[in-house]
């Protein structure tokens, strides 16, 4: 019983830390159209928004040297002591990113000193995640290990939960009249989900003081049999660089493009292309998430029955099978009617404001239309017109949000709930996959750098790069779809051939 209290004070602990450190990566991607306002020259808000998702894709980029630099601290003074100077790291980076002064004040520094910060929080995020499940599997039982992982995989998602939830909340306690609140939120309200980070990363400090060692480390160190040269070991060995490579080319690259096709993908997709309102754009996510994470548990439990393999293959196919039929169907829910265009706007209401001190007038046009199952669209045109000249000199800001009704919202709900669930397939074993792969002085640094690069190359670029794509082919909305779906593939194939899915004996501490 005593040893069952432990482990579960483990995960706890371990899991905490992780899912804020998460949450303080993903709070930049949740509100990348906000930020792209913020750091960037409004001239042009598609590059703006593009340049965002760029310095959150920078974030990613440099994962696999976090897990370099940490795996290798990790493999040779523990894993308790490495991951709590990730967290530090990256709790820090992420109050300082609410700190910044924005591109109006401060000019191209501004964005600068961001992109600087996002790295450090990837730098972080490359140490802390092969840590705490490495930090985990060696707790448990072998023939539990899926299980008992796949806790830890859950703290991802609700890392991105918990910060689209602050995300909300903050937004709609800033003032009781809406449009007040949004105005706010914009303005300076956006820097609150970053500076109460603070708070959580100091919580989760104090727990993990109190964590003690790996045992399987311990023995290790007890025994004077830890890895003297982690990095040499792990990738200057070519029976165990093979298995770094299978590890990346046959599950963690195809895995990472599902997570972030399914999650952060989808999002940007309802928001930016199917056009939904800002809320109901992150609730449907919410509720996906909320649905969907208990079956991380399920999957991981399942695989220490039945192997890892085929479990995460399956996700895989099944995204590569049905993302454009799921995404086509956002579109169609989105767009009842098919006519979304200007000329089918029917209530019109103009409303002309002075501007002091100069000849301008703001002009601000708004429409509304319904449509049968209560869709409410809403086209807002800004723009400045001089009254004495009579000639426009700022190109209209156009941006057209719609409100789903209730029927559209819950069918998109259950859209992104599917695609999730395919995230929960190839995300839920993956640790336990990765950890018993490798000898256990190595395997800190073995499991971590295919991880981040599949996750943080692979994976993270999807948002840029399916965005990327939307503008260079603008007839085709799910043309970006196209990037997860063939790396999904190519993961496949690779991982059907070569991965073995035996279900793994108890990883002994080496004698060599």
């Amino acid at each position: 019983m005593k040893e069952k209290n432990g482990i579960w004070k483990v995960i706890g602990a371990s899991s905490l830390g992780t899912l804020i450190e998460w949450y303080d990566f993903y709070i930049f991607g949740s509100l990348a159209t906000v930020l792209a306002n913020q750091f960037f020259p409004k001239t042009n808000p598609t590059a703006a928004l593009l340049s965002t998702l760029a310095t959150f894709a920078a974030g990613f980029i440099v994962r696999p040297f976090g897990a370099l630099v940490f795996g290798r601290l990790g493999d040779l003074i523990g894993r308790k002591h490495t991951f709590l100077l990730t967290l530090v790291i990256m709790g820090g980076s992420t109050f300082a990113i609410g700190l910044i002064p924005g591109y109006d004040t401060i000019g191209f520094a501004a964005p600068i000193l961001v992109l600087v910060l996002r790295l450090l929080q990837g730098l972080a995020l490359g140490g802390e995640y092969g840590g705490a499940a490495t930090y985990v599997a060696e707790h448990a039982p072998h023939d539990k290990r899926g299980y008992f992982t796949s806790w830890i995989q859950t703290t991802a998602t609700l890392g991105l939960f918990v910060s689209l939830g602050v995300i909300l909340l903050t937004r709609h306690s800033l003032d009781i009249d809406q449009a007040r609140s949004i105005a706010k939120f914009n303005d300076w309200g956006w820097r609150i989900p970053f500076l109460v980070s603070i708070i959580l990363v100091g919580v989760s400090i104090y727990i993990r003081l109190k964590m003690k060692e790996s045992p399987l480390f311990e023995q290790l160190k007890t025994s004077g049999t830890r890895s003297v040269n982690p990095l040499k070991e792990s990738f200057g060995h070519r029976s165990n660089l093979k298995m770094v490579l299978l590890a990346l080319f046959g599950a963690a690259m195809g895995q990472g493009v599902v997570w972030y096709t399914g999650q952060f993908y989808a999002q940007s997709f309802i928001e930016n292309v199917c056009k939904i309102d800002f809320d109901q754009s992150r609730t449907i996510l919410i509720w996906a998430i909320l649905f969907a994470t208990p079956f991380f548990v399920v999957f991981g439990s399942w695989s220490d029955k039945v192997g890892r393999k085929w479990i995460m293959l399956g996700g895989m196919f099944l995204a590569i099978v049905t993302y454009k039929p799921l995404f086509r169907q956002l579109l169609v829910l989105s767009d009842p009617a098919g006519k979304t265009e200007l000329a089918d706007l029917k209530q019109i209401k103009t409303t002309r404001v002075p501007l002091a001190g100069t000849s301008d007038t703001l002009r601000t046009v708004s429409r509304l239309t319904y449509y049968e199952d209560g869709m409410v669209l809403t086209q807002n045109t800004k723009d400045t017109v001089y009254a004495a000249a009579g000639k426009q000199t700022l190109k209209p800001e156009v941006k057209i949000s719609k409100t789903l009704g209730t029927g559209g919202y819950w069918q998109m709900v259950l859209l992104v709930f599917i695609m999730i669930l395919y995230v929960t397939m190839v995300y839920g074993p993956i640790a336990a996959f990765l950890v018993e792969l490798f000898p256990t002085k190595i395997r800190y640094t073995s499991m971590s750098l295919p991880y981040h690069i599949g996750n943080g190359v692979f994976g993270g670029l999807t948002p840029f790069i399916a965005t990327l794509l939307t503008t260079i082919y603008t007839n085709d909305a799910l043309v970006g779809l196209m990037y997860p779906i063939i790396i999904a593939a190519v993961c496949l194939v690779i991982g059907a051939l070569y991965i073995n899915n035996r279900i793994d004996p108890p990883i002994e501490v080496p004698n060599d």
